[in-house]
């Protein structure tokens, strides 16, 4: 389908759709005690993703980070991806996807490291269900579709029961579409009919690329020349999206196959913090989107149905300070990594040629070490 899914409007009012509707699911409504619990709690996800991000990118600014890609403005299809999906589903995220880390529980902190160049993932990525970031654009959705192979094969799909059907949710842009990774996976999510959901954040630009110059139909209209279904949603929407991806995740559970899910959102920032957008799009465009902003209009809506007072969005202003200083602390006391690290995790059991390298390097720090220390004396 190719309609824009809808539920909230950027004013804020809520609208029906015969399809689609927000419907919270158990755990939601258990750690929130009922809709509106869960909308606010919805509205301070994303404040506070958006806090993050927002720090990060003044920490890139002052030299703490080698690299930024902001997350700004596609706040909505991030959490509302994140929030649909259950304890036992695997993410397979692209390098922009802090909203989607968030709700997996990941420590902000943790997706500095690699943007700060002292490691590559600060996480058990079984654990948390929430892969390592992907910077090769297109990729993991190939390691998406093979993990979900083996989801298939281990039958932990389509069993019908609720703690034990997996899903897997793979995260790319509209700049990825061009990639032939990407149409690959689509062919292979077909032919085995894995349990996969691919996210495709529709930001409207591929770096400097506009979208309408790499499509020349909705990107969503791909899914059905591979023979899947797919849902095109307003990516701004955070009820919307949540709906249409907690769809897309039950059918992928249920054994019935792979669904593409094109969020249509906007990057307002930069593509990354070495970007710099104003060469290649308008302000008047940015503009419109300013208007669609997915934070505004959820929090329009708190406020004219009575669901949140001033005092309540004060006390979300003040914890998105206290975040954002927090951040800014503990990125900043992160320490170097040990030479040694490279060596960790490679191996179940380390090959002895790599093992003797390892020890020739600890002997040489070692040594280093204690030169260092002789010289201080």
């Amino acid at each position: 389908m190719s309609d824009l899914i809808q539920l909230l409007t950027p004013d804020g009012d809520r609208v029906p759709h015969p399809e689609f509707a927000f419907e919270p699911d158990a755990a939601l409504l258990a750690a929130h005690g009922d809709e509106t619990g869960v909308l606010k709690a919805l509205l301070r996800d994303l404040t506070l993703v958006r806090r993050f991000d927002v720090e990060a990118t003044a920490l890139q600014r002052h030299g703490e980070l080698g690299l930024w890609p902001p997350c700004l403005g596609q706040e909505a299809a991030q959490v509302g991806a994140g929030r649909a999906l259950a304890p036992q589903d695997h993410v397979f995220p692209t390098y922009r996807d802090h909203g989607i880390a968030w709700c997996r529980d990941i420590d902000p902190v943790a997706l500095l490291g690699v943007f700060r160049g002292i490691g590559h993932v600060g996480w058990d990525p079984v654990e948390k269900g929430y892969e390592p970031v992907t910077i090769v654009i297109g990729a993991q959705t190939l390691h998406a579709v093979g993990y979900a192979l083996g989801v298939a094969h281990d039958g932990d799909v389509g069993t019908g029961d609720a703690a034990r059907d997996t899903a897997v949710l793979v995260t790319f842009g509209d700049g990825a579409t061009s990639q032939g990774d990407v149409n690959e996976a689509f062919v292979f999510a077909a032919s085995y009919h894995v349990p996969v959901v691919f996210l495709l954040e529709n930001n409207h630009w591929a770096i400097s690329e506009p979208q309408s110059r790499q499509s020349r139909v909705p990107l969503v209209q791909r899914a059905s020349g591979f023979g899947f279904p797919g849902y095109r949603v307003d990516g701004n929407d955070v009820l919307a999206t949540y709906a249409v991806v907690r769809r897309a995740l039950e059918h992928a559970r249920s054994g019935q196959g792979p669904v593409l899910v094109e969020a249509v959102t906007y990057r307002m920032g930069a593509h990354t913090t070495t970007d710099d957008p104003t060469r290649y799009r308008s302000d008047d465009e940015l503009e419109v989107w300013r208007g669609r902003d997915p934070i505004a209009r959820l929090a329009a809506h708190l406020r004219a149905e009575g669901l949140a007072d001033d005092a309540w969005f004060a006390a979300l202003e003040v914890e998105a300070d206290e975040l954002g200083a927090d951040v800014r602390a503990r990125c900043k006391a992160l320490p170097d990594p040990s030479p040694l690290l490279p060596f960790d995790d490679a191996y179940v059991e380390m090959p002895p040629t790599l093992a003797a390298q390892r020890a020739e390097l600890e002997e040489l720090l070692a040594d280093d070490a204690a030169a260092a220390t002789e010289v201080v004396r």
